[in-house]
């Protein structure tokens, strides 16, 4: 009963949530929505698109808040219904008692890690569509990327509907990836635009068609991986480097899923080497931390059986911001080096997780 209970608690916790966040965020950004055209079945197809994909990052936001609130009601309930007094008068200790609303938990923190390693993955090119332009006609900020092969690619701006770059540049290193010097030496093209081709069956397609190109030509070797199709009209295969990895930001990596980062973290790029560090092991600690929180919180409501539902309620929230304030203060330390990235992850779980335990075995049974 108590774990149906705790289910039915969750269910409508996380339907509040997440359609007041919709609700909220969509009468804010209404005139976004509304700049994208297409009439107003437009607008309402570009609006149901939008949501049905940011529900699931809404969600990895909120996987901790929501478990720990549907067991706060849950327990707050059985109180409340005077459900718990009449087992501990029949010798069950608490910790019996809440066993089901653990077990519960335990399952719905698993949905959080889920997610976030076979959901947003997947969907981040969607995720990614600006609110007014969701045919991607309109022009958007570029940044650099490094290809595997160790060329560096970047552009002034693109055009998600074309997959086109204008003022596109293409440096390659002196030495290859092997350590051998490379036959061309570091070399710079520049091209009026290029054109992503994803990969195919055709010889010049997983690659970028470079129009307009300076130099037009190479008297020696060209550089490895480009060929010339004709003066100023070159094609520049990569392996890494699409049209989603220059325009998708710097923060892309924020919704790969956690074996990406680990193979970012083998690359010998220094950018965002520490960011791309913490959030890795912040990944690993990210269940311990979600156990910590529900620990936390169940304990605050049932040290005090006499106190106000509502006074527990507000007690448990607060510490609820107060172990997120930690886990975001030791990110920022982390992030800007001022301490290692995993001690950045995992020192809140060691800070906060003998509290939690001391406080669970403190109440009375």
């Amino acid at each position: 009963m108590f774990l149906v209970s705790y289910f039915r608690s969750y269910a409508i916790v996380l339907t509040s949530l997440l359609s007041l966040y919709v609700v909220l965020d969509l009468f804010t950004n209404i005139d976004s929505f509304g700049r994208a055209g297409g009439g107003f079945v437009g607008i309402t197809r570009h609006v149901v698109g939008y949501y049905s994909t940011q529900i699931a990052l809404i969600f990895d936001r909120m996987a901790e808040a929501m478990t720990l609130l549907a067991a706060m009601f849950t327990v707050s309930w059985m109180q409340r219904n005077n459900e718990l007094l009449p087992q501990l008068s029949a010798g069950i200790p608490t910790r019996r008692v809440i066993r089901p609303v653990l077990l519960g938990a335990a399952v719905t923190l698993s949905f959080g890690p889920l997610n976030q390693e076979f959901v947003i993955p997947r969907i981040a090119d969607k995720l990614l569509i600006p609110k007014d332009d969701p045919e991607g006609a309109k022009a958007v900020v570029l940044m650099g990327a490094y290809d595997p092969s160790g060329i560096h690619i970047e552009g002034m701006a693109g055009f998600r509907n074309t997959q086109k770059v204008v003022r596109f540049y293409a440096t390659f290193p002196e030495f290859l990836p092997n350590g051998q010097p490379s036959p061309s030496g570091m070399v710079h093209v520049a091209a009026d635009e290029a054109i992503y081709i994803p990969p195919g069956e055709g010889e010049y397609t997983g690659g970028w068609e470079m129009l307009k190109c300076t130099p037009e030509w190479f008297d020696g070797p060209p550089p490895p991986n480009l060929k010339m199709i004709d003066p100023g009209h070159f094609f520049l295969k990569t392996t890494d480097v699409d049209f989603d990895a220059v325009s998708r930001g710097s923060g892309w990596f924020l919704y790969a899923e956690t074996g990406k980062l680990r193979a970012l973290l083998a690359r010998a790029e220094p950018r965002r080497q520490a960011k791309v560090a913490v959030l890795f092991h912040m990944r690993i600690t990210r269940p311990l931390g979600g156990v910590v929180l529900v620990l936390m919180g169940l304990a605050v409501i049932l040290r005090n059986p006499n106190r106000h539902v509502f006074i527990s309620s507000g007690l448990c929230l607060g510490m609820a911001v107060c172990f997120h304030l930690a886990i975001l203060g030791c990110k920022f330390l982390g992030d800007h080096g001022y301490v290692s990235p995993p001690l950045a992850a995992w020192l809140p779980v060691l800070v906060y997780g003998p509290f939690a335990l001391v406080s669970m075995d403190a109440i009375h049974t």
